[in-house]
């Protein structure tokens, strides 16, 4: 699923990042010429990349307005969890006879990266790590179209790094979370598809958790 990074990516990537770090607020209207010219680029592949996301459901293309960073809902996110729930959970099944040591190796080494990550408050590292150790398994599922769809659905959920005055007990919470990874991961070394696929779709993505996500 490797393919060569064109400009449009770099750009999505960057106004994503922008997004995740609060650069660039919810609701907030992108400014093209100001990208352009930060980025030294013509507007075609600005245009491209926001077209993208827009695609991806991370902006809203607003008549007469422009491009919007999207505000997602409560029960928007919801419905996110469980179809990602549902899907990754396929993705699981397929992918166990297909894990190898080193798949096995990588997750646990980003389990071990989380739990660091988490103890120093690291959140952008944390998320990093955990998106690596889903993807080490989804990308092994040999299905190309759920690859993508999930990746579609998972680009929705752009992360800001959480506030732990909003969220005083998160660091409980994202070990919490990463005691399922661990679950994950030893289902995995046992070779139970259906084990693992449950797990993921009713522990791991219940909707009640998409709370966490609201800003």
């Amino acid at each position: 699923m490797n393919k060569f990074k064109t400009l449009t990516d770099h750009v999505y990537e960057y106004i994503a990042e922008e997004i995740l770090s609060g650069n660039i607020e919810l609701g907030e209207k992108i400014n093209e010429n100001q990208i352009c010219n930060l980025l030294s680029i013509s507007r075609t592949p600005v245009r491209e990349a926001l077209i993208e996301l827009s695609r991806d459901g991370i902006l809203d293309n607003v008549p007469r307005k422009g491009f919007v960073v999207r505000k997602l809902t409560l029960k928007d996110l919801k419905e996110l969890y469980a179809l990602i729930g549902i899907l990754e959970s396929e993705a699981a099944r397929l992918a166990c006879p297909n894990l190898d040591k080193k798949s096995l190796d990588d997750m646990k080494f980003y389990i071990d990266s989380m739990d660091l990550a988490i103890s120093q408050s690291n959140f952008s590292i944390y998320h990093k790590q955990q998106d690596a150790f889903h993807n080490t398994f989804v990308n092994k599922c040999g299905n190309d179209t759920l690859i993508l769809t999930l990746a579609h659905l998972k680009n929705q959920l752009l992360r800001k790094t959480y506030d732990e005055t909003t969220f005083p007990n998160i660091i409980n919470i994202l070990f919490d979370t990463n005691k399922e990874h661990k679950e994950i991961y030893e289902l995995f070394k046992q070779k139970d598809a259906e084990a693992v696929g449950e797990y993921l779709k009713n522990v791991h993505w219940q909707p009640q958790k998409a709370e966490y996500e609201i800003s």
